[in-house]
């Protein structure tokens, strides 16, 4: 009975996790939506005539937390 009753227990974990990590990657999807990359791409220009590349990167990510290094670094190239 024990068994059944820890089984049933990490099935119930297991569906919300699966539940919360869905609605995470909606809403990290639907933040990336309302991003706009010009305003981004303005802000790292900025900053690179202030600054060199790590710091000028450190400081985009700051500014948006939502992007990832990897993209940071894209748009670095870019400039």
């Amino acid at each position: 009975m024990l068994v059944i009753i820890i089984w049933a227990m990490g099935a119930a974990l297991l569906l919300i996790n699966i539940m919360l990590r869905t609605r995470i990657l909606r809403l990290e999807a639907r933040l990336k939506e309302l991003s706009n990359p010009q305003e981004q791409l303005a802000f790292l220009r900025q900053q690179a005539s202030k600054k060199d590349k790590i710091p000028a990167i450190k400081a985009l990510r700051k500014q948006y937390p939502e992007m990832s290094l990897i993209e940071a670094n894209k748009m670095w190239q870019q400039v």
